[in-house]
């Protein structure tokens, strides 16, 4: 007899609790590490003894470092798609994540079927920025998710060297901040590729950035006409405080599991379990 009918019998209630899902939706620039960062998740929680699952939405992928769970090139394949319609990569990738938008009820719901009662899935998705900036496929796809009780969490991901440039990363908020608006999901801001970060020594200006030191860098790169465009853009990162970064190491197990923990606590996933705080003393500078 199972929780549900055991409490009908005791309360002479009808109880039914609804099954709940959990999800990470991985996006970023092309060659951010997406694909690398879902691999070192998986291989964390096969060393923690927790179940997670990787799902390829990219139609251009070929290589894996991870166990495929579900795969978009089983519906449709880039290279079918460039061949049969005569389109270039980028032209070929957008009818192809087009095309699964058009399979939500059918292939989507089917794969889905093997994943409900609280599995794990992670997309990792392709590289190109109209997807989560304003094209509405992930939007539509993330919205079928919810229909199907999945809680959704975006974790975009920015190659670190974004930190040695201040216009390359205020480009990379503004990035992030698009695909918020565009997405209106839980959203977790990685640096990624720390570890082959060289100097790390001006980190902390960028993981949680003070505007007037963002401005005064800015203003400095760029000539005196650009002074007000600056200023815009560096309210609109610093006022709503929505823009902050977690950096990432896969080298270290530590760093692994903190962004980890930071993921399940957006999508409420384990609230029952304590959630590991990251050490106050933690220095992403020391190589250990």
């Amino acid at each position: 007899m199972g929780s549900c009918d055991i409490l009908s019998v005791l309360f002479g209630l009808d109880f039914c609790f609804v099954t709940m899902g959990y999800a990470q939706l991985v996006i970023g620039p092309a060659g951010s590490g997406k694909s690398t960062y879902c691999s070192s998740l998986y291989e964390h929680c096969e060393t923690v003894g927790r179940t997670m699952n990787v799902v390829n939405l990219d139609p251009a992928a070929e290589i894996f470092n991870y166990p495929v769970a579900m795969d978009i090139r089983e519906l449709v394949s880039l290279e079918d798609v460039m061949e049969e319609l005569g389109l270039g990569p980028n032209g070929a990738l957008m009818y192809c994540m087009e095309y699964l938008e058009d399979s939500l009820h059918d292939w989507v719901d089917e794969e889905l079927e093997n994943y409900r009662d609280d599995d794990y899935l992670i997309f990792d998705c392709p590289g190109q920025i109209e997807l989560f900036t304003h094209v509405p496929v992930l939007k539509n796809f993330v919205a079928h998710l919810q229909q199907k009780n999945f809680n959704v969490c975006v974790v975009y991901l920015l190659d670190s060297q974004f930190i040695t440039d201040v216009t390359k990363f205020i480009s990379g908020c503004m990035s992030s901040l698009s695909a918020m608006i565009q997405l209106e999901l839980p959203h977790i801001n990685i640096l990624s590729k720390m570890d082959l970060l060289q100097d790390k020594s001006n980190i902390d200006n960028y993981l949680d950035p003070e505007p007037r030191t963002l401005l005064a860098e800015l203003n400095e790169k760029m000539g005196p006409r650009y002074a007000k465009l600056n200023k815009a853009l560096i309210e609109m990162v610093g006022e709503y405080g929505m823009v902050n970064f977690i950096p990432l190491d896969i080298r270290k197990e530590r760093s692994i599991q903190y962004v980890l923990s930071q993921i399940d606590v957006c999508i409420q996933f384990g609230e029952d379990a304590d959630v590991k705080i990251k050490d106050e003393d933690e220095d992403f500078g020391d190589d250990q």
